[in-house]
């Protein structure tokens, strides 16, 4: 009965007291960590030259990834497992979006398909995995990383929403501390992680002129990094204007530290895709018989920053299942504000006071997230997961070599400059539009 019913059942009684809508997304969050797992083991050197024994798998419909039959196939299947894993990941959670269109409360019968069945939605995750295996390959690749780009450019861009979130509660935090006691403590605090942040994003921005750039050529690498260097100045600088400090009071350069040092990460991660060898000493190619070109042997099919974004990946995906903000501008758009009022509350409360540790339906009156909305977030993460694992790379032209792409490149200097832009409209907005409550 475990199996088929709610949420709650699958504690058991064995956790502390916890809402329903909480467990739900943790298990949701499973599956999608379930599936990244999957595809970080198929992709792992040793495991993908065994992929080639799958019934059919090397074979495909006549070509892999696009590549004819007469290319060897065994350097593309780790690819072409992650490609996939990916989209069986977002068919699954597109499918619960859209059955999860407004579901106002847990008395909506849909309710209890999103908290419950748990057993028969992973059965429905495997069989819709083992059918993404016999999709035929022809244009699916070239047509599934476009699909892949667009999400994972959604995805940065929600990850830089949390950030900013983030970023302005803890600077809150801190100084509500501050003036509550200790105040040289708080503030020594404070100044010390600025201080890091602004000094790591120094040392990066210097080791990428250093590795990145060359005094002749590599225009492009030396024009991105110049130019969020001096962006991130400007936000540092506006972040301190006495009319940004009057207007929000707890604005300050702990967030634009930390918003430059994600900025800078973003930086590294486009650069790393620049496809020509001389300006990117990262740079891994692979041809139709699995050797490697690089800078050292080939050991992994990563590179640094995607072992970066596989943890930021992590740590966002927790955020959007655990938290919610202390913002209600964040709250509105993500439907997770989450009070204690309410007869699920009270009813968690009588559970407590009783000894007995057990989850309870906290969404009688209205549901504390946005069932679709949340759906939707898992989507995007597992099309940005399936492109950080094959490091945003696809067949080339010739079908001969896997190589980064410039498409790459753009999307993630653009997703920087869509989220510095974004965090200066979070300054400049209650100047702009005195009338709106930004508190």
């Amino acid at each position: 009965s475990c199996l088929c019913g709610s949420a709650p059942c699958l504690l058991c009684g064995c956790c502390p007291s916890a809402k329903n809508s909480t467990i739900s997304r943790l298990l949701f969050t499973f599956f999608l960590f379930l599936g990244t797992l999957v595809s970080i083991i198929m992709i792992i050197p040793g495991v993908e030259k065994e992929l080639h024994k799958l019934p059919g798998f090397c074979e495909g419909s006549g070509s892999v990834l696009g590549v004819q039959t007469n290319v060897d196939c065994s350097s593309f299947l780790g690819h072409k497992a992650v490609y996939r894993m990916g989209f069986a990941m977002a068919a699954f959670f597109c499918l619960f979006a859209v059955l999860m269109v407004c579901v106002r409360s847990s008395r909506d019968p849909r309710a209890a398909l999103q908290n419950g069945f748990w057993f028969f939605k992973f059965l429905v995750l495997v069989g819709i995995t083992v059918g993404a295996f016999y999709i035929p390959d022809g244009a699916f690749t070239s047509v599934w990383f476009y699909f892949g780009v667009v999400g994972s450019f959604l995805f940065i861009l929600i990850q830089l929403v949390l950030l900013i979130d983030f970023a302005h509660s803890w600077s809150q935090r801190w100084l509500l501390n501050a003036g509550e006691g200790n105040a040289k403590g708080w503030y020594a605090a404070l100044c010390t992680v600025t201080f890091i942040f602004y000094a790591a994003s120094i040392a990066a921005i210097a080791l990428l002129y250093v590795y990145y750039t060359k005094r002749e050529g590599c225009t492009e690498g030396k024009a991105f990094i110049s130019i969020n260097l001096i962006l991130c100045l400007i936000v540092s600088v506006v972040s301190i204007l006495p009319k940004i400090q009057e207007a929000q009071p707890h604005s300050g350069l702990l967030q634009a530290s930390l918003i430059t040092l994600y900025t800078i990460y973003v930086t590294w991660s486009a650069l790393a895709n620049v496809p020509t060898q001389r300006c990117n000493p990262t740079l891994l190619v692979r041809n139709s018989t699995g050797s490697a070109t690089a800078t050292e042997p080939l050991t992994t099919w990563w590179d640094a920053p995607s072992i970066v974004g596989l943890v930021i990946f992590i740590l966002c995906t927790l955020f959007i299942s655990l938290r919610s903000s202390d913002h209600p501008q964040v709250n509105k758009m993500m439907l997770t504000e989450e009070s204690g009022a309410g007869p699920g509350a009270g009813a968690g409360g009588a559970a407590e006071e009783g000894g007995v540790h057990r989850a309870y339906d906290n969404e009688q009156d209205g549901v504390s997230y946005n069932y679709s909305f949340f759906h939707l977030c898992l989507l995007l993460a597992a099309l940005y997961i399936m492109m950080t694992l094959t490091n945003w790379y696809r067949p080339d032209e010739s079908l001969q070599v896997l190589r980064s792409p410039w498409t790459a490149v753009w999307v993630k200097i653009c997703s920087s400059w869509a989220g510095l832009l974004l965090y200066l409209w979070t300054l400049v907005a209650p100047l702009l539009l005195p009338d709106r409550d930004f508190s």
